[in-house]
């Protein structure tokens, strides 16, 4: 099982209930004080620290008045525009005392989606930590649409664990790890304490949304563990509320560790399956048992199409029984591919009236 002594490279998530006291909408400036020690007990230790925040939302309707239930998009992302400004100086406040430099950057998941942006983000988070600064990266709510609404920030810092080649992600949540049940509602839910796969049952426990002011419930959690470890990134939830959270955790915490796979082909399988689908595409069982073989999805294969996407966008697979199988990166467009699902691919040309690729997505443009 991994420990944060281990890590060279860590991304921490602080989820906003963590940060805002839900009562009062105020900064746990006390808290955020203790996390910083242990920022610079990690960075004494050698390891280099990206901070994955939450928060702007939940801080700007506290100064707005917004009170403390579902928002509007408009007002979200007003709510959003006030409190950045503020989560940005609260973390250069407490850092800056200590030496480090923190950096703002504002990020969506679809930066991660766009091959010259995820390369320009990834410059851009190596160079910031290459000069021992603390990047601080947040969703761009007050630009964002779906992600206000999903609340992807655990999906977000897998992915910029991934970004950055990171080799621990950290979720400070409101629970102590993943359970079998939602331990508020079954006195029988036991606590994971490593996980080394994500099977259909694992995922089957996973919960929706908890509190009123954070958005991510153990689904997320879950696609950001599939993400992380993935790319060989090691990823705890742990309970956060704690003064100094790390160390604690360090200190053997109640903890649930997911174990990172080895799979080689990490890098681009990673990239493709934390981008957004735009899609999804529907097999026959015989497309899918030709997958677990290795082979590329054909366009004869496919039973039904939704979404509206482009030549590389990536698109979600379902199983006949529409069970989500994996992602990919379609060679077709929506409108194409509705055109030639069900057809052999020598019937390309004639339905389209042009020649195309063989097969719908190939095989090294899956993420299953």
């Amino acid at each position: 099982m991994a420990t944060l002594s281990d890590a060279k490279r860590i991304v921490i998530k602080i989820g906003s209930a963590l940060l805002v006291d839900r009562g009062t909408g105020a900064l746990r400036a006390d808290w955020l004080a203790s996390l910083a020690q242990d920022v610079v007990w990690l960075k004494q230790g050698g390891a280099d620290v990206v901070l994955v925040s939450s928060g702007s939302i939940a801080l700007g309707r506290g100064v707005l008045g917004l009170g403390l239930g579902a928002l509007p998009l408009e007002q979200a992302q007003a709510a959003a525009a006030v409190g950045q400004i503020r989560l940005a100086r609260a973390y250069e406040e407490v850092l800056a005392p200590h030496a480090i430099t923190t950096a703002q950057v504002l990020v969506t998941l679809e930066d991660s989606a766009n091959r010259r942006r995820y390369l320009n983000s990834r410059a851009t988070l190596e160079t910031l930590l290459g000069l021992g600064a603390v990047p601080i990266v947040n969703e761009n709510d007050t630009v964002a649409t779906d992600e206000i609404r999903f609340g992807d920030n655990d999906r977000l810092a897998a992915q910029i664990a991934v970004t950055v080649g990171a080799d621990q992600l950290i979720l400070l949540s409101d629970v102590d790890g993943f359970y079998t049940a939602n331990p508020s509602n079954d006195p029988t839910a036991t606590r994971y304490d490593v996980i080394d796969r994500i099977t259909p049952q694992i995922e089957a426990m996973a919960g929706d949304a908890g509190s009123g002011l954070s958005k991510g419930g153990m689904k997320t959690k879950l696609m950001a563990a599939k993400t992380a470890v993935s790319a060989g990134c090691a990823m705890a939830i742990t309970e956060g509320s704690v003064m100094r959270p790390l160390s604690a955790l360090a200190q053997g915490a109640n903890a649930t560790w997911f174990t990172p796979q080895t799979d080689p082909q990490a890098a681009r399988k990673s990239w493709i399956a934390a981008m957004k689908p735009l899609g999804t595409v529907t097999l026959d069982a015989g497309a899918v048992s030709a997958l677990g073989r290795g082979k590329s999805l054909l366009p004869a294969g496919i039973t039904a199409v939704s979404g509206k996407f482009d030549r590389g966008d990536a698109v979600s697979l379902l199983g006949p029984d529409g069970a989500g199988i994996g992602s990919g990166l379609a060679r077709y467009s929506a409108v194409e591919t509705a055109l030639i699902k069900g057809h052999q691919s020598a019937e390309i040309e004639a339905l389209l009236g042009y020649p195309g690729r063989a097969a719908l997505i190939h095989r090294d443009d899956m993420a299953l």
